[in-house]
């Protein structure tokens, strides 16, 4: 299955990595919900909202349209994603193994690879610059030569949508759905291509952390970053969200369809919608460190990508809510 993405900071799945279909290892046990999450949390009110592309910008396999009016109840989001340090402490506590671990590699953008020959499977199919790296997990993004040495508070990484659930067990919380997730995005601003309005990512200094450069041979790392950033870096939403689009793709708890909006039900406003029953891979939302301003414009509000549940990659993370009592 590929992730239908058709750009370049798209993942291949990892069944594409192997090119056969990837053997199940054993499930982690599940972990008991402790209350013990570090990350802040942000009110973000009760409202409703155009949900959809209404730039023109959007990419037509992805389904961003139909544009329909959907409600969404008051939520406490994640203020960044789940950093290296938060994900360490759930961890420690329960002692758990992310697919990547258990599969014994994940997917690592090719400027990024830190491993020794022998550790690299080979790239991608379709997508060369996107490399299958044997040790590659959340405590060695790049492969087995790196590690998490100044990264605490950057978005933990190589996660699959499985490890997400996990975390989001432990934390007695849950990921957003895709219609939470672009309604929290937006910050309060109707109908604006990004979390900040409708000013291009680079105008008057950069906004995320995207890709510049020339794609994918040599990021000029313009904004600073070959790939993550601290989950605090450039400014917040207007419901003081950090990074809502950009840095890494972060989970949602949705199956995609690329005609998920055309469903019957979505004719007229609804209320807290949460997408299709059933599904071959999970909505993923917000783009990444390598979308480019050229070609790969899914750091958007409205722009969708997806994954299997099982895949994991060097540029996709998660954030976590809870609905807010009263």
């Amino acid at each position: 299955m590929t992730n239908g993405c058709g750009c370049g900071c798209g993942t291949p799945s990892r069944e594409q990595l192997l090119g056969m279909p990837a053997p199940r290892p054993a499930p982690a046990p599940s972990a008991p919900a402790t209350g013990r999450h570090p990350i802040e949390q942000i009110s973000v009110p009760a409202g409703t909202f155009t949900m959809g592309d209404s730039s023109g910008d959007r990419n037509r396999a992805d389904g961003e349209v139909p544009r329909h009016e959907v409600s969404i109840s008051a939520l406490e989001m994640d203020a960044t994603t789940v950093t290296n340090d938060a994900f360490a402490r759930f961890v420690e506590d329960t002692g758990y193994v992310t697919e990547a671990e258990s599969f014994g590699f994940s997917a690592v953008f090719h400027l990024a690879i830190a491993a020794a020959p022998e550790d690299l499977m080979g790239p991608a199919s379709g997508t060369p610059w996107w490399a299958g790296v044997r040790g590659a997990d959340w405590r060695h993004p790049g492969g087995r030569r790196s590690d998490l040495d100044g990264l605490g508070d950057h978005p933990v990484v190589h996660m699959s949508w499985n490890d997400a659930q996990a975390y989001c067990a432990w934390a007695g919380r849950r990921l957003p759905t895709e219609a939470e997730w672009e309604f929290a995005a937006r910050g309060g601003i109707e109908g604006a291509k990004y979390p900040w309005g409708d000013a291009e990512v680079d105008e008057g200094g950069w906004r995320a952390n995207i890709f510049q450069g020339d794609f994918p041979r040599e990021n000029t790392l313009e904004d600073g970053y070959l790939t993550t950033a601290p989950g605090r870096s450039f400014a917040p939403n207007g419901y003081g969200l950090w990074q809502m689009v950009g840095n890494v793709w972060e989970w949602c708890e949705d199956w995609f369809h690329p005609a998920a909006y055309r469903r019957p039900g979505l004719r007229g406003e609804i209320l807290d919608p949460t997408g299709p029953e059933e599904g071959q891979a999970r909505v993923l939302r917000g783009g990444s460190y390598l979308c480019h301003i050229s070609y790969c414009n899914r750091y958007r509000n409205s722009a969708r990508s997806q994954n299997t549940p099982d895949s994991s990659m060097g540029n996709a993370g998660f954030r976590t809510v809870a609905r807010r009592e009263g």
